[in-house]
This record gives C-alpha cells, structure tokens and sequence, in this order.
C-alpha cells in the first residue's frame, strides 16, 4: 500500500508541518509521493526577488511545465517529493464563473501531475491524503483508482480572510467527495461534521527522537544567546498575524526585564514593528530554523511559551509545539486558547490573562523539577507520530473493509500492531 500525499506545506517549509511529518513516520515502512502545493505565477515572481534559493533551484522545471522530483536526504529512500508545475494566482477573483473556469484549469495542472507520480513509479494500490489544501485535488477522480481519499483539516480556514475568500467552499467540496475527513481538534469535528459524511478526530503529534535531544544531548550555547545573562524564555513557531498575543509578549519582555525572550521561527506579521517589539533590547528574533536546530535552542530554554490570542480561529487548534515542547521535558506557559490545550492542563500551566501568563512564567522556572520534566515526558511519547500513524491504519481499516494490500513484504517488518492484524486477515 503507498501513500500519497497533496499538501500544503513543501519539504523546505520553513517550520515543522504536519503532513510532512506523518510522511517521514509513514516513508519508514511503505512508499510514500509527496506532492507539493504549487507556485503561482505570482510566487514566483515574490520568491525571486526575495532570493528563494529552493524556488531558484526548481524554475526550470516551473518555466517548462514539467514535474519536478526530490530526494530528502534526512528522510528514507522510498520517500519522493514532487513539485508540480506553475498555476495561474486567481484567488483575487470573485465567485462566479470566470473563477470557476480556472479553478478547474488549475486544478487539471495537479491532477495531471498527480497522474504522472502515479505512471512513472507504477503506484496502484494507495491511500491519498490532501493535507489541508482544498484549493487542487481536494479529492481525486474515482478513475484515478485511490483506494481511499482522505481530507485533512487541520485549521479553521473561515478565520484567515485570504482562505476563506475561496477555500471554505471548496474544502466543503473536498469533504463531501472524499471517503473521511481528519480533524485535529475537537472544535473542528464539530465545525466540519455537518459537511462530511465521515469524519474522524487526528489529533497532532510530534517527532520525539528530534525533540527529546534537548535532553540527552549536550549542545553549547547557541550564538544567539552568546554573551547574555540570566533566564530564557522562548517560542518556536510560525510568527504569524492571526495566532500570536504580540501585546502579550511585549508586556511579558517589558515585565521579565533580567530575562531573554527568544523567538524562533519566520515572521509573517508586521505587528512586532508596529508596537516596538523588535526594539525591546531582551527580546531576540532568530528568523527560521530547520528542525535539527531546534533542540540546541531549546536546551537552553528555561520555560517555553504558546502565548496565542483566544479568538475563533485558536478555539479550533491543538497546537503541534506542545508535544515538541513537552518532548524536550521544558514547562510550558499558555494561554487558555482551546478546548484541546486545556487537556493538557496537568502538566502545563495555563494563564486566564495577561498578567497570570506573566506571572506564571516565574511559577514554571521555579518550580521545574526531576518529577515535573518526567511526567512532560511521559505525555509528549503518548503523542508520537507513530502512535498517530496506528490511529491511521486503524481508521483506513475500518473505510476500508475490502482493501487490499499488495506490499506484505513491507506490512511483514512493520512495528504497527494494526498492520500485523492485517496479514492474519483473509483479506490481506
């Protein structure tokens, strides 16, 4: 059985994404295509002037209109990125035909790609998985064979003006035409269920063997911290408009004045700019970080932050950091944004306001301990990628009662439990 996956987050996205990690826990045991969100004419332009390396080495396949194949090399063998060719940018268009005239000749550009990752390494027996990218391909055409079409939400797409402009319609598409919808949170199940004839709770993971170096490694400190003194508080994550309380970590900078507030990852908002975050001499942006770097920074950490905004948006998110967080045996502070992360709330601390979320900050550096570090621990290896991806097999299992699996050889040296139970099966 292979997998493909359609998502919206490249191989080279510049923060930890959550198709490419079950890609990576998948690719260990069966072959996995991994298709890219495609460059707009209008991406390509943006990324050339800002010097997009990556973009820079695919554009002669983006200018011929050919598929671009990638190897990772952190990533197994029978892992293969594909790049599909450049669209035509039309989400400024407003409903109505013309938009739907080229929705559907972008749309012929994926699935034709699509179709050629499936001719040109003979796959016939798979899973397809669109990872929240309901914009192409949201489900494939029946003729294309997928034993099973999967949709997977992993954000309320309402909440972010640009995607809600076209894509709540179509991701309603996508989940009346695909066999299940996977949901990341519990706020989403209820959002989506009305739309979906099948929808299933997936809750994020994370990648514990990257993230539990921070404590069995021992790193040295990090140039980014060289020459400072005193505690450090941190986030890593995408800095971006609609998510981060920037008030809240400028009063947390301006109240923790002996401390560094270190923020890992791209900035996507002009906000720390408007309100003199930048300028806070404690506070330190490190721009991207590709995973491996992670651990050395955190390692450093004394407390970890989700300072997030609690708006309709955030009521719908399990955040991915959490596990990472937890993984590396740090206290979290956040705020209390959803119902999900307030399942956590025995081994984080969580802040009713501003000033609690300041305060809590000194209760977490203090009060960490042997005994507090475990039970992170203990939760983050209970949320690993390998538990989620036995959660999947489980629920192909049961949308899938006639599937079969051609690739024993594979199912044979799998550690998954539900992937044994397969080869007892007749029907395997």
């Amino acid at each position: 059985m292979d997998i493909v996956f359609f998502t919206l987050f490249r191989t080279d996205n510049p923060y930890s994404s959550i198709s490419l990690s079950m890609a990576k826990e998948l690719a260990k045991t069966h072959r996995v295509f991994y298709v890219h969100h495609p460059y707009s004419l209008k991406d390509l332009v943006a990324g050339l002037l800002r010097g997009d390396k990556m973009l820079r080495a695919r554009l002669p396949w983006l200018l011929s209109g050919r598929v671009r194949y990638e190897e990772e090399e952190t990533i197994p063998k029978n892992f293969v990125a594909a790049q599909p060719p450049l669209t035509l940018p039309i989400n400024w268009l407003p409903k109505g035909r013309i938009y739907d005239f080229f929705q559907r000749l972008n749309n012929g550009i994926v699935l034709g790609s699509i179709r050629k990752v499936l001719r040109d390494h003979d796959v016939r027996n798979y899973i397809y998985i669109n990872c929240y990218d309901p914009f192409f391909a949201g489900a494939l055409p029946k003729e294309m064979g997928a034993a099973l079409c999967i949709y997977h939400c992993i954000d309320d797409i309402t909440q972010n003006p640009y995607t809600a402009r076209h894509g709540a319609d179509l991701e309603r598409e996508a989940m009346r035409h695909t066999d299940v919808t996977l949901v990341t949170s519990a706020n989403l199940k209820r959002l989506k269920q009305p739309f979906c004839g099948h929808v299933e709770t997936f809750f994020n993971a994370a990648d514990v063997s990257v993230f539990q170096k921070a404590m069995t490694e021992k790193y040295p400190r990090p140039l980014e911290l060289q020459g400072r003194q005193g505690k450090v508080i941190g986030f890593i994550g995408n800095l971006d408009e609609l998510r981060m309380d920037y008030p809240l970590l400028k009063k947390i900078a301006l109240a923790h004045p002996d401390k560094t507030l270190l923020l890992v990852g791209p900035v996507n908002s002009t906000e720390p700019q408007q309100i003199g975050l930048d300028k806070l001499p404690n506070v330190i942006f490190t721009g991207s970080r590709q995973l491996g770097e992670l651990p050395p920074l955190l390692q450093h950490m004394d407390a970890v932050l989700i300072p997030f905004l609690c708006n309709t948006l955030t009521k719908s998110i399990y955040p991915l950091k959490i596990n990472e967080y937890l993984a590396a045996g740090k206290p979290v502070v956040s705020t209390d944004f959803s119902e999900d992360i307030r399942s956590f709330a025995d081994c984080i601390y969580l802040a009713e306001n501003h000033a609690d979320f300041i305060n809590k900050i000194d209760e977490a550096i203090v009060e960490n301990n042997p005994h507090g570090v475990r039970h992170r621990i203990e939760t983050a290896h209970s949320n690993t990628w390998e538990t989620r991806i036995r959660q999947l097999w489980e629920i192909v299992e049961t949308y899938t009662p006639t599937l079969k699996y051609s690739n024993t050889q594979t199912l044979q040296h799998s550690n998954t439990p539900t992937l044994k139970h397969f080869l007892t099966d007749e029907r395997a």
